[in-house]
Order: structure tokens, then C-alpha cells, then sequence
């Protein structure tokens, strides 16, 4: 597993978070799981509805099986967070099919967005998942869980809520912005967010220069998460292309084709490897939104 090599990066992350104020990230493991996979059919597919017409995460429970969190409030700093994925007999779910080289891909973001970590946590043998998380700031959290059970055949993301207790002051959703700096490291994203679906490339650059060595993570050149502000709603897209394949370039670019669940204000968080540590670029999109007639112009 990679989980102790995901705490050092974790605060690296961490402290690239403070640095940027708004910037968020936590780097993260960022696997793979993928709404509705197909077997991976399709890489670039954008996992937005995972099957059932709802978008992922916004669910508990979803197709007979449940995220049941051992706690639901904790006290800021480490916690040994522990959780089982029950199925439809209520019991806890041990075969998995795996998803871009992990069985479960835990993703735990703040309410508004403004924190993000992509983790991989052991699995024991009675099905209950264990790791580390280090969540330094009270407030409201959302936890998302991307699995294949063997038994379901396809690739489901349940959500829960999580309450870190303490003073909390709300923030607001970062700024919507192109360009997100992480470490030295300047990452632009070009398209738009659309509910049929586009591309959106993504650009590394390192002190100015483009990065053209970028290393697979998790089988891929990069990891892309998408949370819809107000309520959550969970995208995770992998890039088209694959390292290996012969065509797809390691950088500076990183294409995705992403479809969103509709209007609003988004969050992206990307994660990409290089120089051996995987860190996360964040960004503020909004969809675009069709322009009025002119005559809604009129005073």
C-alpha cells in the first residue's frame, strides 16, 4: 500500500495548502475508481453518471450497498479513521475488483472545497478499512468512497459526511481561476465545463519550462476529481491516453474528456506525478451558461 508513502506527501501537501491559501493540496493517491468504469473501456470517459441518472457521491447508499463510517465526528488532527462498504445482506464487502491498481480510493474534501486529500487505505480481513488521516481544521467534510464490488460488476462512488468539531469559520469557494501554483509548479487548464461534455487540457510547467517527463500514477498521467459547490456532486476522470501506449506524450498536457451534472460552480483538483511526489493542483471553473436573448437586457 501506499499509505506511509501518502503521509509524506500528504504534508507536503498540506503545507503547499497553507501556502496558497485557498489552494488546497493535499496530494493524493488518487486512484482510480471511476464511476462507471466498463472496464476501464474507456479512460477518458467522464464517470459523471455513473449509470443511474444521479451523480456519484451524493449517496449513502446506492445499488444495495452502504458506506458505514465507524464515526461520524472526530476531534481535529490524526485520526485513525475506520469504515466498512456493507452489501445488500448487510454484511461487510471483501471482494473488490480493482480500480486503477487499488480496490478502494478514499477521497475526503471539505464541505467548501478550499481542502482536498486523495488517500489509499488498508483493507483487513473482516472488511473493515483503516488509515491515518490528519485533518487538521474543524468544519464539515464529505468523504467519498470509489469502488467495484465484485458482486455489482461496475464502479459506484458512495459519499458520507464527516464533522471535524471545534471552531469552525466557513470560507468561500475559491475564486474561479486558470492557473493553479503548487510548489513551484504553474498548472493552466484550457475548456470548458459543459453538462454534454468536452475537453479540458491541463498544462504543467515547472519554473517556467514545460514538464515533459511527468511518471504514470496510478496508471495514469494524471488524476482529475470534480465537485460540484452546494452539494458535492462527484466526477473522477481519468486522461485519454495511457503511459506505455506509444502516443500519449508524458506532458506538458494532460486531456480529459469531462461531462458535469449540470449547472454550477465547480472545483478540480488534479493530481500529477513528478520529480517522485505526487501533488495536487486545484482550480474554480463554472459551467457555461448559454447567453439571454438581448431583449433580457432592457432596463
Amino acid at each position: 500500500m501506499t499509505t506511509n508513502a501518502h503521509a509524506g506527501h500528504h504534508t507536503t501537501a498540506h503545507a503547499a495548502h497553507q501556502h496558497h491559501a485557498g489552494h488546497t493540496a493535499v496530494a493524493t493517491d488518487h486512484g482510480d475508481a471511476h464511476a462507471g468504469h466498463d472496464a476501464h473501456a474507456a479512460h477518458g470517459d467522464a464517470h459523471a453518471g455513473h449509470g443511474a441518472g444521479t451523480p456519484g457521491g451524493l449517496l449513502i447508499t446506492q445499488d444495495g450497498y452502504t458506506l458505514d463510517l465507524d464515526t461520524t465526528v472526530a476531534e481535529p488532527g490524526g485520526i485513525d479513521f475506520r469504515f466498512r462498504i456493507l452489501g445488500p445482506d448487510g454484511k461487510p464487502v471483501t471482494e473488490f475488483d480493482p480500480i486503477h491498481d487499488r480496490e478502494l480510493h478514499l477521497i475526503v474534501a471539505r464541505r467548501e472545497l478550499t481542502g482536498f486529500w486523495h488517500v489509499h487505505p488498508v483493507r483487513e480481513t473482516d472488511g473493515t478499512w483503516a488509515i491515518r488521516l490528519d485533518l487538521p481544521e474543524a468544519g464539515a467534510y464529505r468523504v467519498f468512497t470509489d469502488i467495484a464490488p465484485r458482486a455489482l460488476g461496475r464502479t459506484i462512488t458512495l459519499g458520507a459526511d464527516l464533522a471535524i468539531a471545534g471552531q469552525y469559520a466557513p470560507q468561500p469557494v475559491p475564486a474561479v481561476g486558470r492557473l493553479a501554483e503548487v510548489d513551484g509548479y504553474a498548472v493552466t487548464v484550457g475548456g470548458e465545463l459543459r453538462a454534454e461534455g468536452d475537453l479540458l487540457t491541463l498544462t504543467v510547467r515547472k519554473d517556467g519550462a514545460p514538464v515533459t517527463d511527468l511518471q504514470p500514477y496510478l496508471a495514469a498521467f494524471g488524476h482529475l476529481v470534480i465537485l460540484r459547490a452546494g452539494d458535492l456532486a462527484y466526477v473522477h476522470v481519468h486522461p485519454n491516453g495511457e503511459p506505455g501506449d506509444g502516443i500519449t506524450p508524458a506532458g506538458p498536457e494532460i486531456t480529459f474528456h469531462t461531462a458535469v451534472p449540470g449547472p454550477g460552480t465547480y472545483r478540480l483538483f488534479l493530481d500529477f506525478k513528478h520529480g517522485d511526489v505526487v501533488r495536487t493542483a486545484a482550480f474554480t471553473l463554472a459551467t457555461e451558461v448559454a447567453a439571454e436573448p438581448p431583449a433580457a437586457h432592457h432596463h
